[in-house]
């Protein structure tokens, strides 16, 4: 029987865990806290170890993991940019992830996000609940006939720009792999990003984190967008520069933003500091914003995601277990093709 030590676990973790298919194939040793360089001695007698997106695996961690008898890494996400893969690929550890857990439960929170922002459905929920009926600085506007931009048109890009375009928008698109058979039959348009930023009312970020798409969206791109249009990113928080964002804020010259992910989360997000003081300041001023809608990591959190990902990464592990390959699509660093044994 596989050993799994298991970092950064939640309730919810648990839960969807021992009941996925083959857990009874594992033996879980769960951890609240997360993996480091620092914690990694915590994994030693377990042959794999299943993260997050705020563990952090480096070099050093990578390089402690391999010594204490680690063979694989696996990923309950899709996003790996915290992983040194090449490191990994060097050690020989393997590392897979969940590709495609839930497109829909990421491209719903999108417009779940975008709606309450725009229609100010929090800040009403707060007023009736104080039984104020008010209606005064409620006034939104209807997406029927906007354009909106969708950045990045991956799976969960695809979906949201199929929502999007339920609601009876025009939809621009732009991603450095276009899927032009797809926007034909969508009824999406490509552009290059500059065109997208000013003629969008609503742009949605749907792009992974990676060294070229890292700030995406800093003080050039604010200031390339349609006066007045609302920001959603679902994706990373390091596609947005949170001090230009800050400033664009303050100048009114974007209309609104709502978040599901931020710069600096790791520390934060996943954590309940309701009874202590907020040490990020940018963040702190954010959350004073009446135009800014934040939740904190959530857009993934469905049953159906929550399913899946727990079964694509016990598969995995009871994989290695049994000398069997893992899924084909979640592997990111196949061991068996590099690195010493």
């Amino acid at each position: 029987m596989t050993t799994i030590a298991f970092f950064d676990t939640k309730t919810y973790d648990r839960d969807y865990f021992v009941r996925a298919p083959g857990s009874d194939r594992v033996k879980w040793q769960f951890h609240e806290f997360r993996l480091s360089s620092e914690t990694a001695a915590s994994a030693a007698g377990a042959q794999a170890v299943c993260v997050f997106v705020n563990d952090r695996l480096d070099a050093a961690c990578l390089q402690r993991l391999k010594e204490s008898g680690v063979r694989l890494v696996a990923l309950r996400c899709a996003g790996f940019n915290n992983v040194d893969l090449a490191a990994a690929r060097a050690l020989g550890v393997a590392v897979t992830r969940v590709p495609a857990y839930s497109p829909h439960a990421v491209a719903e929170h999108t417009l779940a996000l975008l709606l309450a922002l725009n229609r100010k459905i929090h800040r009403a929920y707060n007023r009736v609940r104080e039984h104020n009926f008010s209606l005064s600085g409620l006034v939104g506007f209807d997406l029927f006939g906007k354009t909106v931009g969708v950045v990045g048109t991956g799976k969960i890009g695809k979906i949201a720009a199929g929502i999007f375009r339920g609601f009876g928008t025009e939809v621009l698109a732009y991603d450095p792999y276009p899927s032009p058979e797809w926007a034909a039959a969508a009824g999406v348009r490509y552009t290059d990003l500059d065109t997208l930023l000013a003629a969008s009312h609503i742009v949605s970020l749907h792009l992974p984190l990676t060294p070229q798409s890292r700030y995406l969206v800093d003080a050039a791109a604010f200031a390339r967008m349609r006066p007045g249009a609302y920001l959603i990113n679902t994706s990373r928080g390091k596609l947005v520069d949170t001090t230009a964002l800050i400033e664009a804020l303050k100048t009114g010259r974007i209309g609104g933003v709502a978040l599901d992910v931020y710069d600096e989360e790791e520390g934060i997000f996943f954590e309940d500091h309701s009874g202590e003081i907020l040490q990020d300041d940018e963040l702190s001023r954010l959350l004073t914003y009446p135009n800014v809608l934040i939740t904190a990591h959530q857009a993934f959190l469905t049953e159906e995601a929550l399913s899946e990902i727990a079964r694509v990464t016990t598969a995995n592990l009871a994989a290695l277990g049994e000398g069997r390959p893992y899924l084909p699509d979640s592997v990111l660093v196949d061991a068996s093709a590099s690195g010493p044994g």
